[in-house]
């Protein structure tokens, strides 16, 4: 008898968009980084950098308590189809693997 061994695989993509950020511009890479709005214009925080969330920036806080937080914090504004793009070609190597992908 077949014995099949299932396995799941669970990726945190919470941090994502900073991920990009960095990728695309080494200059940002192992600085702590937010991706989001304007901190003197009620901006949010999209995502942070794991550098960034060392100093407690999160998703979802305004940026004026990120920059608080975080006084050295780089901001990027968002490239949203950027970051769709890249998540495409993600969930495609997913795919490439298993049906069975859930985003």
């Amino acid at each position: 008898m077949e014995h099949l061994v299932r396995r799941i695989l669970h990726l945190d993509m919470d941090a994502f968009y900073a991920s990009v950020e960095q990728r695309d511009d080494p200059s940002l890479r192992g600085l702590p980084v937010a991706v989001g709005g304007d901190p003197s214009r009620r901006g949010v925080v999209a995502a942070a950098s794991y550098e960034a969330r060392a100093f407690g920036v999160r998703s979802a806080i305004s940026m004026a308590r990120a920059v608080r937080l975080c006084p050295r914090l780089k901001i990027v504004k968002p490239d949203f189809s950027r970051y769709k793009a890249v998540s495409d070609q993600v969930f495609a190597l997913f795919r490439a693997v298993t049906p069975l992908v859930e985003p």
